[in-house]
């Protein structure tokens, strides 16, 4: 039987209490914990301290704030998922939330959890990349904000320092938008295989004004495929030009094969998903 190391726990009662908390050498905010315990059993974390920040209330919100989207960091999956309103600007995330494990899961894990955990197969991670989505982080002297395409260093590594915890999500609300995310994997709650999400600003109903793509487990950068973003910028919203964008993002990406597929079935994946997620993006760009 796997059992984590010996570890200290304490509840934060307030965001002040659980910065000066976290202030402490190795130390870890305790969210949903579906992706830090196991690593605790495993030891690849092993903290001396665990604070438990689930008694937040002020950072378990989805709220649209003027031209902004705010998802706190402690909004359940569950949440994100049964939310009208993020669902009505940005059902990226309905169609990523859809695909996240299962329903138990989706009770319990964070929204803020998954991104701090910067998982390479991380589903939202991909979809707040295409959203452009900003992080808040509080720290003992106010906050600052983090694009999300910046959030991440590396696998399970982000900007996150000592003393600091991520409050909230802001995605940027503009009409003529429309998002969707597809996803491949094994079987039902699984990580992707692959997975490629899509947002496009639509000017005049068919120039791309911008285009944000994500892609989840095939080593892209930051989560998105850059090079494709830029060749549909200002382009048409063509089936031709969504299938050229899908074959440069499938090019860049950098997948390793494993259990789950050799490299060159997920490339293909990465086209094939990348250009269904961008078609089903301008069908709803105007609805």
């Amino acid at each position: 039987m796997q059992v984590p190391s010996q570890v200290e726990y304490e509840r934060a009662t307030s965001v002040e209490h659980a910065l000066s908390l976290l202030g402490r050498p190795e130390t870890r905010a305790l969210a949903g914990g579906h992706s830090l315990i196991p690593m605790m059993k495993l030891r690849l974390a092993q903290p001396e301290l665990l604070v438990d920040i689930n008694g937040l209330a002020e950072l378990a919100f989805i709220a649209k704030d003027g031209d902004q989207l705010r998802i706190g960091a402690l909004a359940r999956h569950a949440d994100l998922l049964e939310s009208t309103i993020a669902a009505e600007h940005f059902p990226i995330f309905r169609d990523a939330e859809r695909v996240v494990a299962d329903p138990i899961v989706r009770l319990w894990g964070t929204v803020g959890g998954s991104l701090c955990q910067a998982d390479p197969s991380e589903d939202l991670s991909a979809a707040f990349a295409a959203a452009r989505a900003t992080a808040v982080i509080k720290t003992s002297d106010g906050e600052r904000t983090v694009p999300v395409r910046e959030f991440h260093l590396g696998p399970y590594e982000t900007v996150i320092g000592r003393g600091e915890l991520l409050a909230e999500i802001r995605v940027p609300v503009r009409t003529g938008t429309g998002s969707a995310y597809e996803k491949v994997s094994r079987r039902v709650g699984d990580w992707s295989v692959a997975a490629a999400g899509a947002v496009l600003e639509l000017r005049n109903s068919n120039t791309i004004q911008e285009a944000g793509i994500g892609l989840t487990a095939v080593g892209a950068e930051h989560f998105v495929a850059a090079e494709a973003e830029d060749y549909l910028r200002g382009r048409e919203a063509s089936p031709g030009n969504f299938k050229q964008a899908a074959e440069i993002a499938a090019a860049h990406c950098h997948p390793a094969a494993d259990q789950r597929g050799p490299e060159d079935f997920k490339r293909h994946l990465v086209a094939e998903l990348t250009l269904r997620a961008l078609a089903r993006a301008a069908e709803r760009a105007f609805q």
